[in-house]
């Protein structure tokens, strides 16, 4: 019992598909993608070196196209921080005096210990701080 040529280009394509379920590197899609029009070609009567020479056009015509378009899209969408990250940037009102060792804030409605990021620099109660990090539970603040 022979194979078609087509079911060849299909495993391929399967076999292509794989690593791009576990990787998500869009080039495995792309690739997969070129097998399925080998797989056309095939279906349609073209010879082994058209089957090839169209997986390669089809597969580089993608790479070279879509996935520089893809890496704008993924750098344009805005990156939400969560967690500590989201705390960066944020304003601060100081409730025990902070230097450079200790201090209080009241930090997204919490309180936070705190210290400045300029060990001779020091913030009296009530003043408006800005977080420029967060070391494990203390925010750095100037």
């Amino acid at each position: 019992m022979d194979i078609d040529a087509w079911v060849w280009w299909l495993i391929g394509a399967v076999a292509l598909g794989i690593p791009l379920v576990l990787t998500a590197m869009p080039e495995f899609g792309m690739l997969a993608a070129g097998a399925v029009a080998g797989a056309v070609t095939a279906g349609l009567g073209g010879d082994v070196v058209l089957q090839v020479v169209v997986f390669a056009a089809v597969s580089v015509a993608l790479i070279v196209v879509v996935r520089p378009i893809a890496a704008r899209h993924r750098a344009s969408q805005p990156e939400l921080a969560s967690g500590v990250d989201a705390l960066k940037g944020k304003q601060a009102e100081v409730l025990e005096r902070v230097d450079g060792r200790r201090g209080r804030i009241k930090l997204a409605g919490e309180v936070w210990s705190a210290r400045t990021l300029d060990a001779s620099q020091s913030f009296e109660v009530g003043q408006q701080v800005d977080v420029v990090e967060i070391d494990g539970a203390t925010a750095i603040v100037m």
